[in-house]
């Protein structure tokens, strides 16, 4: 085990891989501030024909991409800010999404898109956390939470025969944990009970799996028992772990950084309501992003992305009620 940052867990994950496997490259934008900042260990190791700077064009090197995953190569892109994948979903939805049942099972599309939160203030543009726009079209989604987790998940994306795009959110982006030397992949589809408890579940995304965990060990001081899911996939998304949880503690919020309206929040609160409502005690609370952009101030943001008190004040007032 060793102590390493969520995005040395993400590097070392593709660098093992590419050691492995040699139809895998790296293709995407030469700029200090995206590929080639996180890719320049691995250009010196495995040189240019493997680790291939493009023109500014998510467009453009997205469609090499998918050609090339389609000849037989497994590519991997970054684009540097969700909101870039708008620019390239014609060739995400149509072309990769689609690829496998437009060609009646002939041709494997396995390409992996990593999505790089921006952690700073930038424009409006650059905050939004677009996934359910992705699970809506069908495409595999995956968000980890923990080194551990983007080692394990990443490993298992790049070995898998669809295209599989990978958020990687700008407030992980900074955290250390121990990650296994060993070889170890995370299946999709299944996601982890980070934190077991009884009172109520509390299911969150990407790093506000972290602020839950620390939420619930606070409450557990005052008698409050909190379990935490972290879907890890959210599509496809582990239906029987979060009804099986729901059914123990009866009650439910759900934590995520995305929009509230058609988002991934109100998915689960759907699927919960109609395949476990027996189970519930009280209503289901989401807490998400507010429904407006994101401002450019940081002290504007906090009012618009979720927080710790929001989640402390959801659960509190959830245990109160007996049973609906």
């Amino acid at each position: 085990m060793a102590r390493i940052s969520y995005k040395d867990a993400i590097m070392a994950a593709i660098r093992e891989e590419m050691e492995r496997d040699s139809t895998i490259c790296l293709i995407g934008i030469d700029d200090p501030s995206s590929l080639a900042s996180t890719t320049e260990g691995l250009k010196k190791q495995f040189g240019k024909d493997r680790i291939i700077h493009t023109p500014l064009s998510e467009q453009g090197f997205t469609g090499m991409a998918i050609g090339a995953a389609m000849a037989g190569l497994r590519p991997i892109v970054e684009y540097n800010g969700s909101t870039l994948q708008f620019v390239a979903m014609e060739q995400l939805v149509n072309q990769a999404g689609k690829g496998r049942y437009r060609s009646g099972g002939q041709v494997n599309i396995p390409l992996v898109v990593r999505i790089i939160g921006i952690k700073d203030s930038m424009s409006v543009e650059q905050y939004d956390n677009a996934y359910s726009c992705l699970l809506q079209m069908g495409l595999k989604v995956v968000v980890p939470a923990t080194p551990a987790a983007a080692k394990g998940l990443v490993k298992q994306a790049i070995r898998d025969q669809d295209p599989v795009v990978i958020y990687e959110p700008a407030l992980c982006s900074d955290l250390i944990d121990h990650v296994s030397d060993e070889e170890y992949m995370i299946p999709l589809g299944v996601a982890e009970i980070k934190y077991v408890g009884t009172d109520l579940t509390v299911v969150a995304v990407g790093h506000l799996v972290n602020t839950a965990c620390e939420v619930a060990i606070e409450l557990e001081s005052k008698g409050i028992s909190i379990e935490v899911i972290d879907p890890r996939t959210l599509f496809p998304l582990d239906v029987k772990a979060l009804l099986k949880s729901v059914q123990k503690t009866g009650k439910l919020v759900i934590v995520d950084d995305g929009s509230v309206f058609c988002g991934f929040a109100s998915e689960v609160a759907a699927i919960i309501s109609e395949a476990g409502f027996q189970y519930l005690k009280a209503p289901i609370k989401r807490i998400t992003r507010a429904q407006i952009p994101v401002p450019y101030s940081q002290k504007l943001v906090k009012e618009v992305i979720p927080q710790r008190d929001e989640i402390i004040k959801a659960i509190t007032s959830l245990i109160l009620i007996q049973e609906i």
